[in-house]
């Protein structure tokens, strides 16, 4: 994990190519996004779609098999 940066970040969540698979099954695949500071953001999708898989990538939980995320300045 990276030190954060001593003023906060303009992008609050900034993910790349993020990808996650579990037993060869791809439950997240190559999501983008950017989120900036100050906005709100919904994270909906029926069950099973990855949103909690998402979520604990960005907490640094689990780590993705492609690509990256940080969140506030934090990788």
């Amino acid at each position: 994990m990276t030190s954060a940066p001593a003023t906060a970040p303009e992008i609050a969540i900034d993910v790349h190519g993020l990808t996650k698979f579990f037993g060869g099954r791809k439950v997240v695949r190559d999501l983008s996004m950017q989120v900036k500071r100050g906005e709100i953001y919904g994270f909906l999708g029926p069950n099973g779609s990855g949103k909690t898989t998402t979520i604990r990538m960005l907490c640094g939980l689990l780590t993705p098999d492609q690509g990256e995320g940080t969140c506030l300045g934090y990788n």
